[in-house]
């Protein structure tokens, strides 16, 4: 028997200058199957370590929490570094998580950059680790905390309403850019 997975949130930061010290506003929406549910918003620091404690306290402080089965995130950090540790965000909430990009991150990039540049770059990179490799899935890669693949691929070709990427995303990420830079960029 199939898992239902049909009320889920979805992930994604503001753009910010390169510039940008301080917080970053990540917006998530809540999708029941294909009807946006709501939207919720958090803030986290730029290259911080506060992304996973800020989801979890933002999910289990909507009013939507009690519905939902799954959580998807527009890549593994938010606001330049702020690594998601997704074993410690499913324990949170109790939800399953999956990491989603169109492509596959250069790991050799992301690596140098944290050991090199960021604060805490160690700690963020054994995060990055921990998260397992991505995989290909339903045309995209992915990364997966307490969901099988066969339960992951349904979930995100049900969500795959506009584009390849799960609806979720996609709306997350056209309200977090036209709220903070007045206007939307749409990413085929």
């Amino acid at each position: 028997m199939q898992e239902r997975l049909s009320h889920i949130a979805g992930f994604d930061d503001a753009p910010f200058a390169r510039r940008h010290r301080g917080d970053v506003m990540v917006v998530g929406t809540v999708f029941a199957g294909a009807r946006l549910d709501g939207v919720i918003s958090t803030r986290v620091r730029r290259d911080g370590a506060n992304a996973t404690v800020r989801l979890a306290e933002c999910l289990l402080a909507s009013p939507f929490a009690p519905q939902l089965h799954a959580i998807l995130l527009q890549g593994i950090a938010f606001a330049g570094f702020n690594v998601v540790d997704l074993r410690a965000l499913r324990e949170r909430t109790g939800l399953p998580v999956l990491v989603v990009t169109r492509r596959a991150p250069d790991l050799q990039a992301v690596r140098r950059a944290l050991l090199e540049h960021v604060p805490g770059g160690t700690r963020k990179w054994r995060l990055i680790e921990a998260a397992g490799p991505m995989e290909p899935l339903a045309g995209l890669q992915v990364q997966r905390c307490g969901i099988s693949r066969e339960a992951a691929g349904h979930l995100l070709e049900a969500q795959q309403i506009h584009s390849r990427l799960p609806e979720a995303l996609r709306v997350a990420h056209m309200i977090a850019g036209g709220v903070t830079a007045g206007v939307s960029r749409h990413r085929p």
